[in-house]
């Protein structure tokens, strides 16, 4: 599989933070993303996921790719499935006896009786390797013509000239559901395992290529998500209007923009105001951004990044008898040393320092803060939850501060998910507290 291509920076910690694999595959972005038809589609899916691309050249030509694929979304062919792709390739790992060269009346019928099992194998699977045949052909018809990408005309070409071959064209001209005589099963047979086998592996190559790209033009349009615009600049930037996470059934959209001028976002609110979700929201759209990908957002700008860090779920590690607090602090370390190589990174940072006590974490908090605003070539987005810091930090000018609101409506929370200018004040713990009878139960103890 090539492998070619350098890619934007992203650790597995960012990949798991931002949930774009899981092992709980169905609450991943790779899952919500995966219409893939079959296994090898799936996997080429997984290792584009795992390659973002660090050149707007190429992510502008896998937008055009996937932009054409949704103009054919209704033309593409169904008869390539999962099933299809298994049966042919057991055709070639199952041992056969010797399928005859002569194509007479008393041969084919004495392989049919004396290698009964054998044959029906290949019976069944001829079917399968006319339907993959003509569903390439349609591919090269789909994915060709002046205005496609040169990837996809190569494809094209090369598809073409795979199935330029005297029994190939022959098994086209047979029809959907016509059926094959011993003769034709036994001729087709002969040919498809004594001559296909490598023309066969290039082309369900290019096929599973396609078929990730296909499954990427569904996403696009089934979530109707819209392909952002990368503009060429030294300094990051990000500016986003309406974008949402794309992994809520019922997402709540945000506007955010962050530059040279404003690149760090200080950010507050109570637990489950929706601070994690925003977060996360700007590093998966930047992150599909960088596949080429369409986002969930309204219209989304910015720079080519060199990567992606994220701090959001720091866990210990018993068996190392690492406290929580401790890889808090290595996680830190490792991303002062990682962004510190002058390359534009977005980093995402969610409550810091939640596993020491607060005096302690409002020290080193404002400590890592006041140090990171002076890293100008990243964009930083951070949330808190201890509010006092803010106050130490009005004086930088690049520090922008927005708060997620929460009222207290009839004795319940009500949270808006509506991003204010500003610091939170809320302070709702004991409130919470009380809403669910913990101090009530205390008080009979």
């Amino acid at each position: 599989m090539y492998t070619g291509f350098e890619r934007m920076q992203i650790d597995k910690t960012t990949y798991n933070d931002l949930s774009v694999f899981s092992a709980e595959e169905t609450f991943s972005v790779f899952h919500k993303l995966n219409f893939t038809r079959t296994n090898g589609g799936k996997e080429w899916l997984r290792h584009m996921m795992r390659e973002p691309f660090d050149s707007i050249y190429k992510i502008e030509d896998t937008q055009h790719i996937i932009r054409l694929i949704v103009s054919h979304l209704g033309e593409w062919p169904v008869s390539i499935t999962n099933g299809t792709m298994i049966m042919m390739d057991r055709f070639y790992d199952t041992p056969l006896d010797p399928v005859p060269r002569s194509a007479d009346f008393f041969s084919t019928r004495m392989y049919k009786i004396l290698h009964s099992a054998d044959y029906g194998l290949i019976r069944y699977s001829v079917t399968h390797f006319r339907d993959f045949i003509a569903g390439m052909e349609q591919l090269a018809v789909l994915i060709d013509g002046p205005q496609a990408p040169a990837k996809l005309q190569q494809f094209a070409s090369r598809i073409r000239s795979l199935l330029l071959h005297r029994q190939l064209q022959e098994l086209l001209k047979k029809k959907p559901g016509e059926s094959f005589s011993i003769k034709e099963n036994l001729y087709y047979g002969h040919f498809l395992k004594a001559a296909f086998k490598t023309r066969f592996d290039e082309l369900t190559e290019i096929f599973y290529r396609l078929d990730a790209w296909y499954s990427m033009a569904r996403a696009v349009q089934q979530y109707g998500l819209t392909f952002p615009e990368f503009i060429v600049s030294e300094e990051p930037f990000v500016k986003a209007d309406n974008i949402y996470h794309i992994l809520l059934p019922r997402p709540v959209s945000y506007d955010i923009a962050l530059s040279p001028q404003s690149n760090f976002l200080f950010l507050t609110g109570a637990n489950m105001a929706g601070k994690s979700t925003f977060i996360k929201s700007l590093g998966v759209a930047v992150y599909l951004a960088h596949l080429g990908m369409g986002v969930p957002a309204e219209k989304l700008q910015l720079s080519l990044f060199d990567g992606i860090l994220s701090n959001i779920n720091v866990e210990d590690n018993i068996v190392k008898g690492e406290s929580y607090f401790f890889n808090e602090v290595q996680r830190i370390k490792k991303t002062i040393l990682t962004i510190s190589n002058g390359k534009k990174w977005l980093v995402l940072i969610d409550e810091l320092f939640k596993g020491t006590n607060i005096q302690d974490a409002m020290r080193c908090s404002l400590a890592v803060i006041k140090g990171l605003t002076r890293i100008k070539g990243s964009l930083f987005i951070l949330s808190t939850h201890l509010y006092e810091i803010g106050d130490e930090m009005k004086g930088h000018s690049t520090v922008s501060f927005k708060y997620f609101e929460t009222r207290i409506e009839n004795d319940k929370l009500v949270f808006s998910y509506q991003l204010k200018d500003g610091i939170s004040n809320d302070r709702l713990g004991y409130f919470i507290l009380q809403t669910e009878k913990v101090v009530e139960l205390l008080d009979r103890l």
